[in-house]
């Protein structure tokens, strides 16, 4: 008789409905990764008895500083139901190492980029231009600060002095959940928080992750080990990407351009990007 070892393995994934799910997370937070359904996705995932551990796989330079605490948030509560290991496939940079905090272990590939442990504010400053057109705004507002961050004007002492106030109140939360997933003292969390990025090696003697893994096998591996499963069978879930999307067509499944587009294009211009 012929043993047919695939036909073994499809009847023990029947046998045992055990599994480990794999969430990708690609593209700019608020642009390409979608929050709304990468939270409802999380959720899903820790109210399935199925599913027994969570793998999230990262490429994603960050983005909206709300969006990627409530992910970190979303990742958290899965994490206190069960194991979930954030594996940075290629950047896991900003508010896309935030969310990692919230997971049970933090793997990273040895050459991708971590870090970017900050806050940015960016807006364009048109007075001058409009002034050449000799275009003028006329605004009526209800209070100092309602146009704060406006291009028609020049922003004043107070303005600035707003902005840098919520900037240090977000880069304070973001701080928090570093410290509390990675238990850094004081010396080694002033060594991270800089904005600067560094390699999966860099970030391991950091302490910003907990190991290297070369491919999903390995990080699939680190899970199964947590969840003390005898198998690693593999659940993908997420959003069906489409056939545009799995060639790799820039754009593909952000609909129309818009506001996504935008911050889909600001998120990875403001990161490092290696090549070779």
């Amino acid at each position: 008789m012929i043993s047919d070892p695939d036909a073994d393995g499809r009847f023990a994934r029947l046998r045992d409905r055990r599994r480990i799910a794999v969430l990708p997370i690609r593209g700019v937070i608020g642009g390409a990764a979608r929050t709304e359904d990468l939270i409802g996705t999380l959720g899903h995932a820790r109210r399935n008895p199925r599913v027994r551990a969570l793998l999230l796989d990262i490429d994603s330079p960050g983005g909206a500083a709300t969006a990627s605490e409530a992910l970190h948030v979303a990742v958290k509560r899965v994490a206190a139901a069960k194991p979930v290991v954030a594996w940075i496939r290629g950047t896991g940079a900003s508010g896309a190492y935030f969310l990692a905090c919230g997971a049970t272990r933090i793997l990273s590939f040895p050459s991708a980029v971590v870090g970017s442990i900050g806050v940015i504010s960016v807006r364009p400053v048109l007075s001058d231009a409009l002034r050449r057109l000799g275009t003028s705004i006329r605004v009526t507002k209800t209070g100092p600060f309602k146009d704060l961050g406006a291009p028609w004007r020049e922003p004043t002492e107070a303005d600035e002095a707003k902005e840098r106030e919520l900037v240090d109140a977000v880069f304070l939360r973001f701080v928090a959940a570093v410290r509390g997933a990675r238990r850094l003292d004081e010396a080694a969390i002033g060594r991270v928080t800089t904005g600067e990025v560094w390699l999966g090696t860099q970030a391991l003697e950091l302490g910003l992750v907990d190991g290297l893994a070369e491919d999903e096998e390995a990080a699939l591996a680190a899970a199964q080990d947590l969840a003390g499963l005898p198998h690693r069978f593999p659940l993908r879930v997420g959003p069906r990407r489409t056939i545009l999307q799995r060639i790799g067509v820039p754009g593909a499944g952000m609909g129309p351009p818009g506001e996504r587009w935008v911050a889909e294009l600001e998120g990875w211009m403001s990161t490092p990007r290696l090549r070779s």
